[in-house]
């Protein structure tokens, strides 16, 4: 199953679809922050709420459509939109993919079709997070020096990044090579949520492994290294809280 956003907001001028679209919201167990009608409230709605999601309309109330309002929202807030239309032409369907949308659910719909869009578009997002995080760090990081950091990670434990060594209580722990590969990553990538799907191509870069592989090395590394700080997410990840580097 599709990890899913907790919370949405609803951009839709129908009031029909708005209620539709509330029904399976809730029915998954998402919370539905608020349903808008057109971009003014709906903007003023965003200073106060956060949301994980906005799911719009192309055609809303007002001055602005769904693909004007989502470009303004895209300049401010790093939020995934799902466009909603009736609308497949040609025109339309590239200025909406100008914006990069991370979805798009054409009317009519039913509950199948919106589930499957949000898990995918919020699967891709946090995995996009992922991906601007490593480029960001690997451009930070072009010399050699942060390469060579040692990184504490709690009062317990520190890794050696250059002889990719872990150390408990200043000594070092033997670790399997998937074992090392997975705590360097999370050391890499620290206080950030890595998604499943980057964790298994990074660990298992040779092939398909099976879904209860990456489940497995984290219980070894916990059942190994008592109080070592994964984060599990669910649904979506792991991460490493640390502590300053050294």
């Amino acid at each position: 199953m599709l990890p899913l956003p907790e919370r949405v907001m609803i951009v839709e001028d129908e009031m029909l679809t708005q209620r539709h679209l509330k029904n399976i919201l809730n029915n998954l167990g998402v919370k539905v922050v608020g349903c808008f009608d057109n971009a003014a409230d709906a903007r003023a709605a965003l200073t106060r709420d956060s949301c994980d999601m906005i799911l719009m309309d192309i055609s809303i109330k007002g001055s602005e459509d769904g693909i004007q309002f989502s470009r303004s929202i895209l300049q401010q807030y790093a939020i995934p939109i799902v466009f909603i239309s009736a609308y497949s032409d040609e025109e339309t369907l590239e200025e909406v993919l100008d914006l990069s949308p991370y979805g798009f659910i054409t009317k009519p719909f039913g509950a199948k079709d919106v589930e499957v869009a949000m898990g995918v578009a919020y699967k891709r997002f946090h995995a996009d997070g992922i991906k601007r995080a490593i480029a960001k760090a690997t451009a930070s990081s072009s010399s050699s020096a942060s390469r060579t950091e040692v990184v504490q990670i709690d009062n317990v434990y520190r890794f050696d990044m250059q002889a990719e060594i872990l150390y408990k209580d200043n000594k070092p722990v033997h670790l399997n090579k998937k074992q090392t590969r997975l705590i360097k990553m999370l050391v890499e990538y620290r206080n950030q949520v890595i998604d499943y799907e980057t964790i298994i191509n990074e660990v298992w870069p040779d092939g398909v492994v099976a879904s209860s592989s990456l489940r497995t090395l984290v219980y070894s590394i916990r059942q190994l290294l008592s109080g070592f700080p994964i984060e599990s997410y669910s649904k979506i990840g792991y991460g490493l809280k640390t502590h300053s580097r050294l």
